[in-house]
């Protein structure tokens, strides 16, 4: 019989429960549909990290038998709106710590994708090296998340699911990368390029920051 999962109320921390020094972590943002899981597959096979949807972490607790929030967040998911901040901080902490007690590298795909969001996950989980921001306008997400409706299966992969999760990214999302910007903490990458060139744009701007990939 499977272990239940830790609960997901959280105490209140004066200290973030990871350090920068032994834990890095990576946010990376962009509209539905920027490449995010593409070039984030890339990484992890190149730079050892670890990769975190904050999407997939969601969509587990959904499905997961017993889970007291999982109607609460199949509904917020089909309309296209963000789970309540303390839900997802708890998994992505939850899962953090699974990694060899959260010493490492890690992507947090989809992660942060509103202030509070962020904010709480930097005083309590870990404060972040940078957010890895894809931008790609509005038109070339809707062409290839269409595409990958045909054959994904994923019930938010419609034309107006996609509508909203991109009204709700610019509206939610931005603001973040805004605030981050300020402390240079953004790297931009141009995601409109087929994803290997978009891939040496990473590398190049991961280097910048002075992450090696890793000798095979």
């Amino acid at each position: 019989m499977a272990l239940a999962s830790p609960r997901l109320a959280s105490p209140l921390k004066s200290t973030p429960t990871f350090s920068p020094s032994s834990t890095s972590v990576i946010y990376v943002l962009g509209g539905p549909g920027a490449g995010k899981g593409t070039q984030c597959a890339n990484l992890v096979r190149d730079y050892g990290f670890v990769h975190l949807s904050a999407g997939d972490l969601l969509r587990a607790e959904q499905d997961r038998e017993g889970s007291e929030f999982g109607d609460m967040i199949k509904d917020n998911i089909r309309e296209g709106k963000i789970v309540p901040m303390e839900v997802t901080v708890q998994l992505l902490e939850n899962a953090i710590q699974a990694e060899d007690g959260g010493v490492g590298r890690f992507l947090i795909d989809g992660f942060p994708r509103k202030m509070d969001q962020a904010l709480k996950f930097e005083e309590s989980v870990c404060p972040a090296h940078f957010i890895l921001f894809f931008d790609c306008p509005e038109d070339v997400m809707t062409e290839r998340l269409i595409n990958r409706g045909k054959t994904s299966g994923r019930a938010d992969d419609n034309a107006e699911s996609i509508k909203k999760r991109f009204k709700t990214f610019v509206e939610t999302s931005m603001p973040v990368v805004e605030y981050f910007e300020k402390m240079d903490k953004v790297v931009k990458v141009k995601a409109t390029k087929g994803p290997d060139e978009v891939y040496e744009e990473v590398k190049a701007r991961m280097a910048e920051r002075g992450f090696e990939m890793e000798k095979k």
